[in-house]
């Protein structure tokens, strides 16, 4: 599917998404206000955030910036996050983007040369919580970001989009627009997870069954909409292949190199006829969009996560994404989806305690009934 950009977001518009919010709205920011804004911390609104102030100010909650009232101390912090969130993982989980200089030895000299690279990088302007706009002076229909670290996923096609999907559950299934410079390394091959692409995982299966379900959750991935890049596609049918899993396609899936890739799908849509799995999909028969599949992909990525085979971090997003999100937010979801906003919002000492929680409510939820009662 071809990415179009968004209408541009008026004031209109924009008092009606703040409808939507759950926090006290002031008067909008003025021409002046947002000028001075971007003059005291230098820094440019995108065309549709700057729209969005205009129209009215959310604050008295802390996951809203307050740029007008706001602790100065607070905003800074807010805005260096992003490029602070890079830094730590450069000292610590050794990461190093592709198209810097090669990385100097001592930890020091690379931190060095890190931020002096982040430097020139576009900045990120906090929406809400860890969200955050591209800063493009005069441009529209960026997505949102949900930053922590270096693990980056889109979080909304746009701005209007994001308020819709964090705030009500529902957000569009149409591509993204468009990501900016450094940033798009993370959601176009770097280290963070788109949550409208494929499911991260790495293959896990141990015997036949196990690797035609991972088939099958592939195609209810693709049911719902999601996308999937030809190399996990191969590498499941591989993994079957290898379980002694037969059907006159398979090897030929398992079988392509990097120039045949475009003969994926094709194939992948063969092997998952020739087993008879699309018959054993379910339809889109109630009022939420694919209502039955979902539920069966969130118990699929839970597992995912319980067996090590899904990040805990990019596995809750998935799940608040395309489960709890699209399923009109089910209350026996709420706890996952609190643990995984703990995981986003905390302190980077933490992370591995949030992770752990996030694994656990996992397993707590797959001990239930299925789908879990609300």
């Amino acid at each position: 599917m071809t990415a179009q950009s968004p209408p541009p977001l008026t004031v209109e518009a924009a008092r009606e998404l703040q409808n939507l919010l759950r926090a006290e709205i002031g008067p909008g920011l003025s021409e002046r206000e947002l000028d001075a804004v971007e003059a005291r911390f230098g820094f440019t609104f995108s065309a549709d955030h700057r729209v969005f102030l205009a129209a009215g100010l959310p604050h008295r909650s802390r996951h809203w910036p307050d740029w007008r009232n706001g602790d100065p101390e607070d905003l800074a912090d807010r805005l260096s996050r992003p490029v602070e969130g890079v830094l730590f993982d450069v000292e610590h989980n050794s990461f190093w983007h592709p198209a810097w200089s090669p990385r100097p030895a001592e930890t020091s000299d690379a931190l060095r040369v890190a931020r002096s690279e982040l430097a020139t990088v576009p900045q990120l302007v906090p929406v809400y919580s860890h969200r955050y706009l591209p800063g493009a002076a005069g441009e529209r229909g960026h997505p949102v970001l949900s930053v922590h670290q270096t693990d980056i996923i889109i979080y909304g096609r746009d701005l209007a989009d994001y308020i819709r999907h964090e705030f009500t559950g529902r957000a569009s299934s149409l591509p993204a627009h468009a990501t900016v410079g450094f940033w798009s390394y993370f959601i176009h091959g770097g280290p963070g997870t788109d949550v409208t692409a494929p499911t991260p995982h790495t293959p896990y299966a141990v015997n036949a069954q196990e690797a035609v379900e991972c088939l099958r959750m592939l195609a209810l991935e693709r049911l719902i909409g999601r996308q999937h890049y030809p190399h996990q596609l191969i590498e499941a049918g591989l993994t079957a292949l290898v379980l002694d899993v037969e059907t006159e396609s398979l090897p030929l899936l398992a079988g392509l190199s990097r120039t045949e890739h475009e003969r994926a799908d094709g194939l992948f849509d063969k092997v998952l006829t020739e087993l008879g799995l699309p018959e054993s999909l379910p339809g889109d028969d109630t009022g939420i969009p694919w209502e039955a599949a979902r539920w069966e992909l969130v118990r699929w990525w839970l597992r995912l996560i319980v067996n090590g085979s899904l990040a805990p971090g990019a596995g809750g997003d998935v799940i608040t994404y395309e489960g709890w999100g699209a399923l009109a937010r089910p209350r026996s979801l709420q706890p996952l989806v609190d643990k995984v906003d703990a995981y986003n919002d905390g302190e980077t000492i933490q992370h591995g305690t949030h992770e752990q929680a996030i694994v656990t409510e996992a397993e707590r939820l797959l001990t239930g009934p299925w789908p879990p009662p609300d």
